[in-house]
């Protein structure tokens, strides 16, 4: 007995030093081929987080074991984790999980006395509508309470591939205009009400915003914080697109799993997306007067820009993902008489970041269309560098970044 008890854990050790050496390798070769531009100011702070990021406890996990518990898609455990590990108590918040028409949501009250209606804030989380929850915003969410005396209130959106597009971006819609119509029950004055989106959650934002322009039944929105918001699938070979794409944490390839795991809910050629065959000549053409590289500024052209010939059209993917051209999906494509109707916004750009460019487009439109825009750009940022904003790890600079946020909503 004692020599199998010892075999045994001759087995554990070994497998444990094998698991380890396996990680410490798809590491090493992940750091290999990260693209870090000399412009980034903290490059090893940069890498230490994608690391975290990437090969946090989900390495260590076996996508069979996950299964067994019931929880197969890896992000649903980042869900499990959170629910479980993320206290709702606060010293200067209350926090409540409820329910705007059938939608989760969870909302935070500061537990100062207000003067008379506070603003209120909807934040919509990031991921594409294939991750991202309410656990995941729970710190922004804090800041924001607390840095700008708001009502927050962030939505438990349902995700893709079990619920593809555009449900997600649906519920947002729904408890955004439960929120409008009841505003006043949760102490929230209804005309000064600010969408609040970053990465895909930022598409989100713009998304509800244009459902919603127009409508003579709800209080029109006071205002829109987009963060790196991603808004179009017509042109991926933009300049941006062509210089930050292997820059972390937004990968151009990665970018484009999670967008089309959203929009069909299944696989498909990457390769061909990536190269924009996925759209036929006359749909290419009529979205140009919008996606067009040279309404990029010169400025951010350089570092190997490279105007790029379209490839043979693929018409079987264009079958697949031909909803890719709806304004819901890729809200940069609404016509101008929705765009002029949006609230004035503020929008934050990074310069290596896949994104970029979906910003300076967007911010063109806007202001062709008399909306009043706050850009910031900032010019050693990259994709996902306020994410960690409020927790224990974050990148340096990032409270700085995001004062000019709370800033713009406290302007409401």
């Amino acid at each position: 007995m004692a020599f199998l008890a010892t075999l045994g854990m001759l087995a554990l050790y070994a497998s444990l030093l094998a698991l380890f050496w396996k990680t410490a390798w798809a590491i090493y070769h992940d750091q290999r081929r990260l693209h870090i531009p000399p412009g980034i100011k903290y490059p090893i702070t940069l890498r230490i987080m994608h690391t975290q990021m990437k090969f946090g406890i989900l390495a260590v996990i076996s996508e069979s074991f996950l299964k067994k518990i019931g929880l197969g898609n890896p992000y649903k455990l980042v869900g499990w984790l959170y629910r479980r590990f993320v206290p709702k108590w606060s010293r200067t918040l209350t926090i409540k999980d409820l329910v705007f028409d059938d939608v989760p949501v969870r909302v935070y009250w500061p537990k100062t006395t207000p003067s008379g209606k506070r603003r209120g804030v909807v934040v919509i989380a990031a991921g594409g509508g294939v991750f991202g929850n309410i656990e995941g915003t729970d710190q922004a969410c804090r800041c924001i309470a607390r840095e700008t005396n708001s009502v927050v209130m962030t939505v438990a959106f349902r995700l893709a591939p079990e619920h593809p597009f555009p449900i997600p971006i649906m519920d947002c819609c729904t408890a955004t205009i439960h929120f409008l119509k009841n505003a006043e029950e949760y102490g929230v004055d209804p005309h000064r009400i600010v969408l609040y989106g970053d990465s895909g959650g930022g598409s989100f934002a713009v998304a509800v915003s244009e459902y919603l322009a127009g409508r003579k039944d709800l209080p029109k929105l006071g205002g829109q914080v987009l963060i790196y918001p991603a808004l179009q699938s017509i042109d991926l070979n933009l300049p941006s697109y062509q210089q930050n794409h292997s820059v972390p944490f937004m990968f151009k390839k990665r970018a484009m799993k999670v967008a089309t795991r959203l929009l069909t809910a299944k696989e498909v050629n990457l390769e061909d997306i990536m190269k924009n065959a996925h759209l036929p000549k006359h749909v290419w053409m009529k979205y140009r007067k919008w996606v067009n590289p040279d309404d990029i500024p010169e400025r951010f052209k350089g570092r190997g820009y490279v105007p790029m010939e379209r490839p043979p059209f693929n018409q079987e993917l264009y079958e697949i993902i031909k909803e890719a051209t709806n304004p819901m999906y890729s809200p940069l494509l609404a016509e101008d008489d929705v765009i002029r109707q949006l609230p004035k916004t503020f929008l934050l750009t990074c310069e290596y970041d896949i994104f970029r460019d979906d910003g300076l487009l967007f911010k063109k439109r806007l202001e062709d269309n008399g909306v009043p825009v706050t850009w910031y750009h900032i010019k050693d940022g990259f994709h996902g560098m306020l994410f960690g904003h409020g927790r224990p790890v974050e990148y340096p600079e990032t409270k700085l970044h995001f004062q000019h946020v709370n800033n713009f909503i406290n302007s409401i």
